[in-house]
């Protein structure tokens, strides 16, 4: 990212379907643990469109903090967001936002000083 402006994203057509995906490093320092999951859940529930993470061979419900905390995402572990809807470009830049930018709010007992 480069003054806020989000490159790579590439757009997948699969089975004349549609679809945007961008890979994203997670920056986030304990990677995506409950409270983070939580808050990039809540995030993700605020868009129409489906949202999946993909790591690895995995592909999983972004809208479920279960299916993110079974990502196992941890800081420096590259990503890649998929979404498919009407606000699949508002979904996909404010999500890799979070994910880069540590827009997740945080307590300092959860961090070592």
């Amino acid at each position: 990212m480069i003054d806020g402006i989000i490159f790579a994203v590439k757009v997948v057509v699969f089975g004349g379907v549609t679809m945007i995906t961008q890979k994203v490093v997670v920056t986030e320092p304990l990677g995506l643990h409950l409270r983070p999951a939580g808050v990039f859940c809540e995030e993700s529930l605020k868009f129409e469109s489906k949202i999946q993470i993909r790591k690895g061979t995995s592909l999983l419900n972004a809208k479920s903090v279960l299916g993110v905390l079974a990502a196992g995402v941890k800081c420096g572990d590259e990503i890649e967001l998929v979404c498919d809807g009407s606000d699949e470009q508002e979904a996909i830049e404010r999500l890799t936002e979070i994910l880069r930018g540590g827009k997740i709010e945080r307590r300092d007992d959860d961090y070592d000083k």
